[in-house]
């Protein structure tokens, strides 16, 4: 993991008017061909992406980013998916231990910072191919935060969270802070890469790519994932109760549907996977 040496902080004239904003886009694949397993893959839906369970886990993001809730606003949908909003306040700092430092987030209760104007949101969109029986179910995420810390703190978490084949992450800073001399601030941190914030054992497990553009203050990162079990895909049923040219088949299908959403095309037909 690259070590980054820490920025020195800013003396600043006020309050640190920088906004971060971290978008958490997942997508999770599933396979299914008969009406019982639709059925099946539809209850791990309202069982896993229900809007209790979204609230949960952006609270968990609120804490490790040291926010205070002011509201929750949030909403299940019919048939499927679901929507949360948090609107974040400012909490005051208990410790001068912030960095902005490539690491992976700390454990929840390490972290407090300045927060103001600032909100979590998580939508919900499940989809389904008309005609070969593979699900995608996709997750957006942003957490938008003012001050000093950064929502890339929370990413770890937000991985754990969520069954990701696919993650696509942007991270952007807006806006800008004076020092004390007048001097304009439109980034208080240095960042090569949104890789360098996760951990290791993820990195590993991901096809990962960037796409920066560092003086905007653009940040672009792709994971796909390298290996899977064709059983977490199946609903009902069992890899070991189907034929081994069904199950290449069928992992065929739901590589092709990761391959199409990583890069953002449709493959041609017969494109190897």
């Amino acid at each position: 993991m690259i070590t980054l040496r820490p920025t020195p902080k800013l003396p600043l004239q006020g309050f640190n008017n920088l906004t971060k904003t971290l978008s958490f886009n997942s997508y999770d694949i599933g396979y299914t061909s008969t009406t019982e397993q639709q059925e099946c893959y539809l209850r791990y839906l309202d069982e896993t992406y229900n809007a209790a369970r979204l609230t949960d886990i952006l609270s968990q993001v609120a804490k490790i980013i040291g926010a205070t809730i002011l509201n929750v606003a949030r909403q299940d949908y019919e048939p499927h998916g679901a929507s949360v909003t948090l609107l974040l306040a400012e909490q005051s700092v208990a410790s001068e231990d912030l960095s902005h430092s490539a690491a992976p987030g700390p454990l929840p209760d390490a972290v407090v910072c300045h927060l103001d104007k600032s909100h979590i949101t998580v939508h919900t969109y499940p989809e389904s191919h008309p005609d070969n029986g593979i699900h995608t179910f996709r997750a957006d995420i942003d957490v938008s935060t003012c001050g000093r810390i950064s929502p890339l703190k929370a990413l770890n978490y937000l991985m754990q969270c969520f069954a990701a084949d696919i993650v696509v992450l942007d991270y952007r800073v807006r806006g800008f802070a004076r020092d004390e001399t007048g001097k304009k601030h439109f980034i208080d941190h240095q960042i090569n890469s949104i890789q360098d914030y996760l951990s290791r054992d993820i990195r590993e497990r991901y096809q990962c790519i960037d796409v920066n553009v560092s003086q905007e203050h653009l940040f672009h990162t792709k994971l796909l994932l390298k290996d899977f079990d064709l059983n977490d895909y199946l609903f009902s049923m069992d890899r070991q109760n189907m034929s081994p040219h069904e199950q290449a088949e069928i992992e065929r299908q739901v590589r092709r549907e990761m391959a199409e959403i990583f890069y953002g095309e449709n493959l041609p037909k017969g494109w190897p996977i």
